[in-house]
């Protein structure tokens, strides 16, 4: 099992590294000039060229990339002009250093990773994404939950019950939530339930998980704010977990050892729970695994529509910013997420079905 987790994060370590690549040079070769864009089209000159060497786009590609990869790795390596002067390590920049190692003018330290700062607010990267993400975390894992708690509760109803009127439904319904696009379904619901229904629902149409005081005491949380977009996000994986979960638990339920199961006189309640709902779950756990990573990512939409400071709203108004720094955090931190996401989940797998492991 050791050896199957340092594969995992070896595989992890290696796409973590390509996404790098792609991000810097994609966004490197975009047309626009992000130093006009901070300054304005009519700065001079003597600006444009003091603001470029500040953030270090007057030098090559090359030395770019290398200084890029020395802000995000853990281990970063910074020298000092002549003897007896300060190293180059900008705490502002990286923070305080874990623990620095001085040797010949040079220096290394280790340290947070640093996605640099803002073009448009100055502030750090990391502290904008961290600030957004507990809100699309907390959005996110709400969704989840409804998802797996109604999905698979209503999908074992549906096996139990195969070709009845709400195995049916259920099937009309798993079509309707997996082809509803997001952007569509929030501002249905947000129309119905936070308009139309609004002297019922007393929901807000738009909101984040902290409201400001009408009377001026500060903010407060709120946490009606979460139903809709938690409601939203959470149809299609909801859709789909049913599913997953009444076709997969049809075919367990056909097996040899369920039947063996029922001869021996075990009540179909220890059959289901005890027997095939956990080797039934293999298909729901990747559905699961994926669709939270997605959500974690950032739904874009939806928290735009609702309102939302997670980071999707982030992303959105970076984008129409050209605050590149702040994309380029923004989808590594996805990334990363995606990525921890998917060897948890291969983990999780090699755990439950021993084959996994060997076959890996």
């Amino acid at each position: 099992m050791t050896k199957f987790i340092f594969q995992k994060l070896g595989y992890g370590i290696l796409v973590l590294f390509g996404v790098v690549v792609v991000i810097f040079f994609l966004f490197n070769i975009l047309p626009g000039d992000p130093v006009r864009m901070m300054l304005g089209q009519r700065a001079d000159s003597v600006s444009v060229a003091a603001m470029k060497k500040e953030l270090g786009t007057d030098k090559p590609l090359y030395v770019q990339f290398a200084a890029y990869l020395n802000d995000l790795s853990p281990i970063s390596f910074h020298v000092t002009g002549r003897p007896g002067n300060s190293f180059n390590y900008d705490t502002a920049k990286y923070g305080v250093p874990v623990f620095a190692l001085a040797f010949n003018q040079k220096m290394l330290a280790l340290k947070y990773p640093c996605l640099r700062q803002s073009y448009q607010t100055r502030r750090n990267v990391s502290e904008l994404l961290v600030e957004s993400f507990i809100n699309t975390f907390i959005l996110a894992i709400v969704a989840m939950a409804f998802a797996l708690a109604v999905g698979i509760g209503l999908g074992i109803v549906c096996a139990l019950y195969k070709n009845s009127f709400i195995d049916r439904i259920s099937v009309v319904f798993s079509v309707l939530g997996m082809s509803l696009p997001s952007f569509f379904a929030a501002i249905l619901n947000a129309w119905i339930f936070a308009f139309v229904l609004a002297h019922i629902t007393h929901l807000n149409m738009t909101g984040s998980l902290y409201s400001v005081d009408d009377l001026g005491r500060g903010e407060y949380l709120d946490l009606k704010n979460l139903i809709l977009p938690a409601f939203t996000l959470g149809i299609r994986p909801l859709a789909i977990i049913v599913e997953l979960t009444r076709n997969s638990l049809l075919e367990v339920l056909s097996q040899d050892y369920i039947r063996t199961a029922r001869a021996k006189g075990l009540s179909p309640r220890t059959i289901i729970f005890k027997h095939a709902l956990k080797n039934a779950m293999n298909p729901v756990i990747t559905a699961a695994t994926g669709w939270l990573a997605s959500l974690l990512a950032g739904a874009v939409f939806v928290e735009y529509i609702f309102d939302w400071k997670g980071i999707g709203l982030v992303i959105v108004n970076a984008l129409d910013k050209y605050d590149f720094p702040v994309i380029m955090g923004a989808v590594l931190f996805i990334s990363v997420i995606l990525i921890l996401i998917n060897i948890l989940a291969d983990i999780l797998y090699g755990a439950i079905d021993p084959r996994v492991r060997i076959r890996s």
